[in-house]
Order: structure tokens, then C-alpha cells, then sequence
């Protein structure tokens, strides 16, 4: 095996060791892609002042999320099916976080439940919610993740309808995977991945599946959840979830300076401005390029994260330059399990952290609390 030197050398891996349609669940978007595309080159087209001639020395990435120390601004982000890219892998990606001291969030659509997390790793994470027609099962939800000791809530708020996603649909992607003859000619080329899910009971979606009502095998989640998604959403619900939830609550998928204004009159404790991975509203702005008019418009009175196209340092220390308080690696991360489970993601979020320390070092500053705008040419983005 080659050196992996960076997230790329993670993702061409791991395209080779996971399974087709949970590798393109992976690294897609919806519709024609742009957004999803554009969440990656915005970032590109940020440039860094290099400074030189200062002290470097005594650097540190140390931040707060809602108030919970990390050890740099970053968490994992949640992602749906983790548990199909490695055998296990939300385990193993929420103990590879635990090591680096950043946060890990376990998704509603997750193979390991919240239980299964607890009992692994035996210290916090958090959790992101969906939120159901079924509005019991949503309030289990929530109280199973106050009895698995998750230290904040993570609501998503774009996700009330599923975006078109073409390479979904034509892959037929179901967990586990169907066994047509497709699926069986790929896994016979993916033999890690196989040998490691032959290992393991969890197959299946374990937050659901034996929790919500009438759901016992897969043949009842599929309908499930076609059905489930709630379109009909709205603040009233977010002040609702507030109330029994308790704790912390971050708001995830705002886009648009009016929805911000909205998410600081709930009362959440932090936003994340976030397009799903470019993987709904194909034609949205990327994340990076509607961050500084809503760090700009509610900076000041909610913290301010965000997500999407994040694939290096470089990319984090941007994000923080134009008003982020802390962001979240999705796709970076799932590279690393795919290719390798939790040494591949204890790898990606090194390379990452040396890249941001890197970059931060020759913009000449030695705290991540002190950049800002100036560390960019031109201030950054208007």
C-alpha cells in the first residue's frame, strides 16, 4: 500500500475496498452534482496571505463547540450508514474521535445505535435527529440520547423531503444490500469489507429497527421511512424538541440569513450552515460561500458553525476565517474508515489537524482563536 499523505489517498482506497452503492451514498450529491461540486472548488478560490519572519512556536488549535472543549474546531459530522462503510463503524469512527478530543455525532440513520456508542466508548458524543411523523418515536429518540450520555442534539432541518439522488436510485441502495446478482459480482471484489461485516450483528438501521412501532426486519423499514420523513417541520416543532430535549441544541442546515434569524429567536445554542453535502438542494449556494453573511448577520448572538466540502486544514482555518466557530468532517472521515476503519479515520483527522497547524503557522499566527479575515487576501469573500 502506497503512503497516504492525504484525504484523497484515503478516498481512492476506500473506493476500492467498499462496496459500490455505499461508497457513491458516500461521495454524491443530488441531482446534477453542482452544489454538492461547488462545496469543494468555493474553497479553492479562498486564497491565504503567507506572512513570514514570526515567532511559531507554542501553537495550539485548542476551541470550544457550545461550550465543550476540543482539541480543534472540528467534529465529526453525522453520517448516515456509517456502519455500511466499515463493519461497526460508527464505533469505530466515535472512539477515533474520543483519542483526537473532538466531538463525534451519531446520525438518527446510523447501523450502530445510540446504545451500542454508549456502551462502546463509555464517554459522550452527540446526536443528530430527525424528526419523524411519528412524534413518539421522535420523543424516545430524544430521551434515549439523554440516557446514552449524549452532551448536545443536533437537529436537522433540510431533510423534511429526500433530494433526488440518482446514483441512490440506481444502485438500489438498501442496508445491508440487496442480494441481486449486481451487488453479488461487486462484493465479490470487496473481500475486507465482507470478511468484517460476516463479523459483526449490526446490518441494519439500529435506531430504528425494534424501536419505532411495526418496525422489526428490513422488509418494514424500507417502507418506514418512505413514509416517515415529516414535510411538515417547522420552528413550533424546534421549540418543542428544545423543551424535552434540555441541553445543548445545534440547528443543522441553514443556508439563508433569514432562516439564521429564525434559528437565534429559538434559542438554540449554535447553528450550522450547511447544504447536506450538496446532497438535497442541487443549485444551492455552497457552504462556504453563504457562511459570511450569516456569520456576519448573527455572529454575534449564536455560534456560528458550518459544513460541507471540508476535505483539508486549509479548508477548516477558511471556515473559522470567515466566522466559523467550529466546523464538521463528513465525507473525510468516511474516506478514512472505508479505506482502513478506525486507524483510517484516526489518520484522516491527522492529516487534517497537521494541515490546519501547518497553514495556520505560515499565515504567522500561532492561536486559532486569533484568525480572522486578515489572514485572507482581500479580506476573504465579501
Amino acid at each position: 500500500m502506497a503512503t497516504i499523505t492525504s484525504i484523497e489517498d484515503l478516498r481512492v482506497l476506500a473506493k476500492a475496498r467498499v462496496p459500490r452503492m455505499f461508497y457513491d451514498y458516500a461521495d454524491s450529491g443530488s441531482w446534477t452534482e453542482s452544489t454538492y461540486r461547488a462545496n469543494e472548488s468555493d474553497f479553492q478560490k479562498i486564497k491565504l496571505r503567507q506572512r513570514v519572519a514570526v515567532d511559531m512556536r507554542n501553537r495550539t488549535l485548542a476551541a470550544t463547540m457550545v461550550g465543550q472543549p476540543v482539541s480543534m474546531p472540528m467534529a465529526l459530522a453525522p453520517t448516515g450508514l456509517t456502519g455500511m462503510q466499515h463493519a461497526d463503524g460508527e464505533i469505530l469512527a466515535a472512539r477515533a474521535a474520543n483519542k483526537a478530543g473532538i466531538p463525534f455525532t451519531l446520525s438518527t440513520m446510523s447501523i450502530c445505535s445510540l446504545e451500542d456508542i454508549a456502551e462502546a466508548t463509555g464517554k459522550p458524543f452527540w446526536f443528530q435527529l430527525y424528526v419523524m411523523r411519528d412524534r413518539e418515536f421522535a420523543a424516545n429518540l430524544i430521551d434515549r440520547a439523554r440516557k446514552a450520555g449524549c452532551s448536545a442534539l443536533v437537529l436537522t432541518l433540510d431533510l423534511q423531503i429526500l433530494g433526488q439522488r440518482h446514483k441512490d436510485i440506481k444502485n438500489g441502495l438498501s442496508a445491508p444490500p440487496k442480494p441481486t446478482l449486481t451487488n453479488l459480482i461487486n462484493l465479490a471484489t470487496k473481500w475486507r469489507w465482507c470478511l468484517a461485516m460476516a463479523g459483526t450483528k449490526r446490518r441494519s438501521f439500529g435506531n430504528i429497527v425494534g424501536h419505532a412501532k411495526g418496525v422489526d426486519d428490513m422488509s418494514s423499514l424500507s417502507s418506514w421511512t418512505a413514509e416517515q420523513f415529516d414535510p411538515a417541520l417547522n420552528w413550533d416543532d424546534v421549540q418543542w424538541i428544545k423543551d424535552r430535549w434540555g441541553g445543548k441544541l445545534i440547528l443543522k442546515g441553514i443556508l439563508d440569513a433569514e432562516d439564521a434569524e429564525l434559528a437565534v429567536k429559538s434559542g438554540a445554542d449554535a447553528l450550522i450552515v450547511s447544504n447536506h453535502g450538496g446532497r438535497q438542494l442541487d443549485g444551492a449556494m455552497s457552504s462556504i460561500e453563504a457562511l459570511p453573511d450569516i456569520a456576519k448577520a448573527v455572529g454575534d448572538r449564536i455560534e456560528v458553525h458550518m459544513d460541507g466540502g471540508i476535505r483539508t486544514g486549509q479548508d477548516i482555518i477558511k471556515a473559522v476565517a470567515l466566522g466559523a466557530k467550529g466546523t464538521y468532517v463528513g465525507r473525510a472521515f468516511l474516506y478514512g474508515l472505508g479505506a482502513l476503519g478506525e486507524e483510517g479515520v484516526t489518520m484522516a483527522i491527522e492529516i487534517i489537524r497537521k494541515e490546519l497547524d501547518i497553514t495556520m503557522a505560515l499565515c504567522g499566527l500561532r492561536d486559532i482563536a486569533a484568525v480572522d479575515r486578515n489572514i485572507l487576501v482581500g479580506g476573504g469573500p465579501a
